[in-house]
């Protein structure tokens, strides 16, 4: 009765040995779980990014609204009667000061050829 109890209990450290450290046990759940969630979060990203792209498919095949848009936004469109103001920022003190002191010089004439 003594052996038979004794190799229940191998069999047990047995099943627990592979439970708890073996490749396919505990930590092997776990690290799926984590690739699993990081795949879900992705997938929900690229969801919502198709959703924003067929929202623009749609406007951009109903409409000419969003056309125009983009028209504006990216090549610079300008409808007739509208006044097109281009703001140009300053230049930075340091690089206009650089741009200041060094002058274009005139230009040279060429030398003369040799006759």
């Amino acid at each position: 009765m003594k052996w038979f109890a004794g190799l229940l209990f191998l069999v047990l450290l047995g099943t627990q040995f592979r439970l708890w450290w073996s490749d396919s046990g505990v930590r092997d759940v776990s690290r799926l779980r984590q690739s699993v969630e990081q795949a879900r979060l992705q997938n929900q990203r690229l969801s919502e990014r198709n959703q924003q792209m067929a929202e623009q498919v749609r406007d951009l095949k109903q409409g000419t609204a969003a056309i125009e848009e983009l028209a504006r936004s990216e090549l610079g469109l300008i409808v007739p009667r509208e006044i097109y103001y281009q703001v140009v920022e300053a230049a930075p003190s340091a690089s206009a000061a650089s741009a200041a002191s060094v002058a274009p010089s005139a230009p040279q004439a060429a030398p003369a050829a040799d006759r």
